[in-house]
């Protein structure tokens, strides 16, 4: 039997290989009919179809069959990437779908190092956290990792979709750390360069984990903001009022980013107080000859009238006599 792609070869062929209506007159040139450019266009699709079949056999191969698992049996990577948070728009809009059209790619799972018939994701957490919701096993490819596999597989999966936010990829950074990858590894797990990786290295170093936990994802909030929060962070005082501020029974109902910019204010502290608006000193007629301005150490004569300068310099020694006299005269009593 000739396979599919050799028979649409042959349909192709006969459709547009007409014979002439006589063998004397030339033949115009051929154009392919609309259903002939259709079938072409089906050739190649075919041929996309042959080469991920051919991808197909090789990962069944070499072991990597897509099964379906329990959601017990399945425990989540030793490295948290994601920072839970009670309102994930994208976990519900997932849950959503996995219940109207069911889970359409597989997590990927090794087996548990140090439990029978269990297994630990490498990727797919939400995909995961998904079927427990809906109470459905999991489809998964189960594959043999290393711990560096495993996380390289992790990192990997959502930092080209950018699915974490710069905050959840500096702490996904720094647990790596913690659990003695190298930069070069760290790099690697989320598909950056050394300068990138210290940059996220330095930002989450620099906030406590309880503190980042507690505002959660934040996918608005830049590296920029997160530095400048670092530095907010060195005063005692504003460190101080930020973990008043996370203690408030409301804080954790709110938005993510709406948390960080809570904290940002409430680090910043109580705004000065404006200082008193002066006078100004004017003339019968309303003209301005000066203008007065009260601080907290005292006041600040501003003198815009040239005369009036003149003024007050021929008789300055005048008035301070008489201030004397006057301060003299109400100590006595």
């Amino acid at each position: 039997m000739k396979k599919g792609r050799d028979i649409l070869r042959n349909m192709v062929s006969t459709a547009g290989s007409e014979p002439s209506k006589s063998a004397g007159q030339p033949q115009a040139p051929h154009k392919p009919a609309g259903a002939v450019r259709a079938m072409n266009l089906s050739l190649g699709r075919l041929g996309d179809e042959a080469a991920a079949a051919k991808e197909l056999r090789v990962a069944l191969a070499s072991g990597d069959k897509v099964v379906e698992l329990n959601t017990a049996q399945i425990e989540a990577s030793f490295i948290q990437d994601r920072i839970p948070t009670e309102h994930d728009a994208a976990l519900d809009e997932l849950i959503s779908s996995m219940r109207e059209s069911g889970q359409q790619v597989p997590i990927l799972v090794r087996p548990h190092p140090t439990k029978d018939n269990h297994y630990q994701a490498a990727y797919g957490h939400r995909r995961l956290r998904a079927a427990i919701v809906l109470d459905r096993p999991i489809k998964a490819v189960v594959r043999q990792l290393s711990d560096e596999e495993l996380i390289v597989a992790q990192g990997q999966e959502n930092g080209p979709r950018v699915d974490l936010s710069f905050i959840e990829r500096a702490l996904f950074a720094k647990r790596l750390g913690d659990h003695g990858f190298d930069r070069d590894r760290i790099a690697q797990a989320l598909s950056v360069d050394k300068p990138e990786t210290s940059r996220l290295l330095q930002v989450a170093e620099s906030i406590p984990t309880d503190l980042i936990l507690a505002i959660g994802p934040a996918p608005k909030i830049g590296r920029p903001r997160w530095l400048a929060f670092a530095e907010l962070l060195k005063d005692k005082a504003a460190s101080t009022r930020i973990a008043q501020a996370i203690a408030e029974t409301q804080f954790s109902g709110i938005d993510t980013n709406d948390r960080f910019a809570r904290l940002w204010v409430k680090g910043q502290g109580p705004k000065a107080p404006k200082k008193e608006a002066g006078g100004k000193v004017r003339t019968r007629k309303g003209i301005v000859l000066a203008s007065v301005e009260k601080t907290a150490k005292g006041a600040r004569i501003t003198v815009t009238s040239e005369e009036f300068a003149q003024f007050l310099d021929a008789r300055m020694g005048n008035l301070v006599e008489q201030f004397e006299k006057e301060n003299a005269s109400g100590s006595d009593h």
